[in-house]
């Protein structure tokens, strides 16, 4: 009798040993923010609590400042200046609404339109960061200048006339009026509204508008059902990165207006370099802030979106 044998299973090649991850291999991406944190820490949140500390301060330049918890001192700086406060929010909404306005018009040419021409024009966009703040806004006290082209062709057209009667203008002065003003802000911030609604509507798939269009939607539709809700993200970015430093700003106002037109950041910048009353300046600046941050939330909850480009 002959036996038979059975062979052994083939041998299976067993992986290694998968070796835990060094720790010091996830220490990574916190070292690399380590940088960041620090410069937010020393540039920011230091200065924030030391402003915070100056507010409820008592005293004076030559006595000295010291902490006494006089929270008082919001409130009087609040009912003193609230006309400050409301003309700077109703300055740089005004402006962010004119951003849009002529912004939204802008990005769609160069997202959809421009062709070989999208450069160029992205180039013109972005041509007044090439120049200082303060050049570009002093530049406006001669394009509105009294007597000038700008002033005698509005004055032919009858235009000044409605500002007048609405209060933007006084008579046929153009310069130190809200409307200089509004103006510059509106010069100063376009970019910052035009780069956010351009990427927003970059992102936006061309073979929905076609999908439109074999639906037989008008483009007017196609517009309202379509392209505008998807660039919503840029429209929220756009009309936040415009409002909040037209709301803070004090360069427009002191250059293009006059005492009449005088917004928050006028008054927080003489209460600081001219008056020195530092807890009121930084009070202020405090109450604009907050003001700003509830503005703010409340804005991005309404629009229904969070994903802001």
């Amino acid at each position: 009798m002959s036996t038979l044998t059975e062979a052994p299973p083939p041998l299976t090649p067993t992986a290694p040993e998968k070796k835990p991850p060094r720790k010091r291999g996830r220490l990574v991406p916190y070292w690399l923010l380590l940088p960041g944190i620090l410069w937010l820490l020393v540039f920011f949140a230091l200065p924030m609590i030391y402003q915070a500390s100056t507010s409820v301060q008592t005293g004076s330049l030559e006595e000295g400042y010291k902490v006494t918890w006089h929270f008082a001192t919001y409130w009087d700086a609040l009912s003193e200046y609230y006309p400050q406060f409301l003309r700077s929010v109703l300055y740089a909404g005004s402006a962010t609404i004119l951003c849009l306005i002529l912004g939204y018009p802008l990005a769609y040419l160069i997202a959809f339109r421009a062709g070989r021409w999208k450069n160029l024009i992205m180039i013109l966009v972005i041509a007044p960061f090439f120049t200082s703040f303060l050049i570009r806004t002093l530049a406006w006290k001669t394009i509105l200048a009294d007597g000038g082209p700008v002033v005698g062709a509005l004055n032919t057209l009858h235009v000044l006339d409605v500002t007048s009667w609405l209060g933007m203008t006084s008579g046929d002065r153009v310069l130190a009026t809200p409307l200089a003003v509004v103006c510059g802000l509106t010069y100063n911030f376009l970019p910052f509204m035009v780069l956010p609604l351009y990427t927003s509507l970059e992102r936006i798939d061309g073979r929905l508008h076609e999908a439109a269009g074999d639906l037989y939607a008008k483009p007017i539709t196609t517009f309202r059902k379509v392209t505008f809700p998807l660039s919503m993200p840029g429209v929220v970015s756009g009309t936040l990165l415009t409002f909040i430093p037209a709301a803070g700003d004090y360069v427009n106002a002191d250059l293009l207006g006059s005492t009449d037109t005088r917004m928050v950041g006028n008054v927080i910048q003489t209460q600081f370099l001219r008056i020195l009353d530092y807890p009121t300046a930084a009070a202020l600046s405090f109450i604009l802030m907050a003001a700003i941050l509830v503005m703010v939330t409340v804005y991005i909850r309404k629009s229904g979106t969070e994903d802001l480009v």
